[in-house]
């Protein structure tokens, strides 16, 4: 059972020491807004000199891999690729990929159409993964819409909900969510709809159940174990949220690490471990730090 127990001083070596790699989420644990988190910048380098793999989870559906990449470097992390980063968006699309092309890379023009909520960096991978989007170009004759996807979606309309509860009718259909988030916090402390709450919309006037994506399911880490063929018993997953990322951890064999520089707080997990429910003690992260670069003292020099 997970002990939510700080990770200093000895306990830091004798946790970091045995691993092999790190998964990390991004928003609030490397990055709060367009500042890097103090010290992010040199764990990650301090990872990358002791050997250790350092690999990305984040739930954000608004960027594309090729856009996260470029704000690891304009945020001054250096040698962070695009092919170290899973994001929501991508998994999604390669999720659709198996499902609609089974796993081919073709150019996606018999496996029907894919109506997207969301940005352009959502779409931008849809397309990258050898589908087409409803919307774009002519539709072959009697070509049908074959999934909606749902992801953060800052122009999302009455219009837009319609039109996909229209092609939910037909049974077929898939509907997909590229995370759960209902919300995400603003630097001015206020919140904005996250993924979660429009998903929601979608499958109340639809009357369809999604298939969600990321965080805290495991499809993201299939992913990984696939292109990376990462040891889930020599693998830590570090995240600020406990809900998703924690639950994440906890749902692929990983030990996990909370830090306070995000959503959640420690007062939250440590009522999850008092809890009788067996749900709750899920979301308790085996050890809490206050931010990632408590982390760097048990890396060698």
């Amino acid at each position: 059972m997970a002990s939510c127990r700080r990770l200093s001083g000895a306990g830091l070596r004798e946790v970091l020491g045995p691993a092999q790699g790190l998964l990390f989420d991004c928003d609030g644990v490397l990055w709060a807004g367009e500042r890097a988190v103090p010290g992010a910048p040199e764990l990650l380098e301090r990872l990358r000199r002791s050997g250790k793999a350092a690999l990305f989870v984040s739930n954000n559906s608004r960027r594309s891999v090729a856009e996260l990449e470029r704000r690891f470097t304009r945020l001054g992390f250096r040698g962070v690729r695009a092919e170290h980063v899973f994001s929501s968006a991508l998994c999604s699309a390669l999720f659709l990929r198996q499902r609609l092309l089974g796993g081919g890379n073709g150019n996606g023009s018999g496996a029907g159409r894919v109506f997207v909520l969301g940005g352009e960096g959502l779409r931008g991978e849809v397309r990258d993964a050898g589908l087409r989007l409803a919307g774009e170009d002519e539709p072959a004759p009697g070509e049908p819409v074959r999934a909606v996807l749902v992801g953060y979606d800052d122009q999302f309309t009455f219009a837009k909900l319609a039109q996909a509860c229209g092609y939910l009718r037909d049974p077929q259909c898939l509907l997909v969510a590229t995370d759960p988030d209902p919300w995400h916090p603003l630097s001015d402390g206020q919140r904005t709809p996250g993924t979660g709450s429009l998903t929601a919309a979608v499958e109340t006037a639809s009357g369809r159940k999604a298939l969600v994506v990321g965080k805290p399911n495991t499809y993201m880490f299939e992913c990984i174990v696939e292109r990376f063929g990462v040891d889930p018993s020599r693998t830590l997953m570090v995240g600020d949220r406990l809900e998703t990322d924690i639950l994440f951890g906890k749902n692929c064999g990983l030990a996990t690490i909370l830090t306070l520089t995000g959503v959640s707080r420690l007062e939250e997990a440590q009522a999850y471990m008092a809890s009788d429910s067996a749900a709750a003690k899920d979301l308790v992260p085996n050890y809490y730090v206050d931010s990632i670069a408590d982390l760097i003292p048990g890396l060698d020099e």
